[in-house]
């Protein structure tokens, strides 16, 4: 929306993430086609790289979408995690796979890599461990809800060890 272009272009933050969601939904439910949406996510993310912002955009596994994202001129893609979240308990090979894929697709094309929807405590050490080159993940209901049992401090200590474990595991493979 023109009011999120001007608070965004105004606060000047590190990173802006671009989630295709309309005004009031409470939480996002899919990723950018950025096949279809191509030649708006283009103007969006120039006006915004113009401004030294660097920006992501929640896209899905999908490759098409991902190589969209990089025709978009966007710096990172933020890999919605919510499929790896509801597969992990049963299946957490299966689960992880195609993230895999698509972290190593979007490397090569020089995009950094974010993830976020659904990440957990039960979860995150996993997925931190078997994505490459992992930048960034946003988890904010997981953890709040956690928060109300665990604190807000000790909650982030929590999940903060929880990426320790990850890299830890990582530099054990190397």
């Amino acid at each position: 929306s023109a009011d999120f272009m001007a608070m965004v272009l105004e606060v000047k933050p590190a990173q802006v993430t671009l989630v295709p969601d309309p005004p009031g939904v409470l939480t996002s439910n899919a990723g950018w086609d950025t096949v279809e949406h191509k030649t708006f996510l283009q103007n969006v993310v120039g006006r915004f790289n113009e401004a030294g912002i660097r920006t992501s955009i929640f896209v899905e596994t999908n490759e098409d979408h991902i190589i969209g994202a990089k025709e978009t001129g966007t710096n990172r893609i933020e890999l919605y995690t919510e499929d790896f979240a509801s597969g992990y308990p049963k299946d957490p090979e299966n689960a992880i796979a195609p993230f895999v894929y698509s972290a190593e697709l979007a490397h090569s094309l020089g995009l950094g890599i974010n993830a976020g929807h659904d990440l957990s405590l039960e979860n995150l050490a996993y997925f931190a461990t078997h994505i490459p080159n992992l930048l960034e993940v946003s988890i904010g209901h997981a953890l709040i809800s956690d928060a109300l049992y665990f604190g807000l401090e000790n909650t982030i200590q929590m999940y903060l060890q929880q990426l320790h474990i990850a890299a830890i595991a990582k530099a054990e493979v190397l």
